[in-house]
């Protein structure tokens, strides 16, 4: 169970990574997206430093286990906020942006994967 829990965590915490480094920092097409659909860029950089910090309790998590849990629970209601974004602009029913909105869907169910891992790990 624990390399599983290894492996779950250093996927996420890369996935996190990659999504907030761009959004801390405000750069790319991603920021710009959410700032245009009404989020302040205080806002976005604050979702991407959470990110940012969750991809560093995960991997710390690997060797402290309760920090993983908590962060990738914090992943979970993370992406959980996503999937409520992407509803409200009614992201699922256009098929030019229903890809981008199911990437959170996804990922809700690894971090909660994650997180059951770790739990099971100890």
């Amino acid at each position: 169970m624990y390399i599983a829990a290894v492996i779950l965590s250093v996927l996420l915490a890369l996935v996190s990574l990659a999504a907030g480094a761009p959004k801390a920092q405000l750069k790319g097409d991603v920021p710009d997206g959410l700032v245009a659909k009404g989020l302040s860029s205080a806002l976005v950089r604050l979702i991407g430093l959470a990110e940012v910090a969750a991809a560093a309790g995960l991997v710390a998590g690997i060797w402290w286990q309760p920090l993983g849990i908590a962060a990738a629970v914090g992943m979970a209601v993370l992406f959980l906020g996503a999937i409520g974004f992407h509803v409200k602009w009614g992201d699922y029913g256009d098929t030019a942006s229903r890809s981008a909105a199911v990437v959170p869907v996804l990922f809700v169910i690894v971090a909660v994967a994650t997180a059951i891992t770790l739990a099971a790990s100890q």
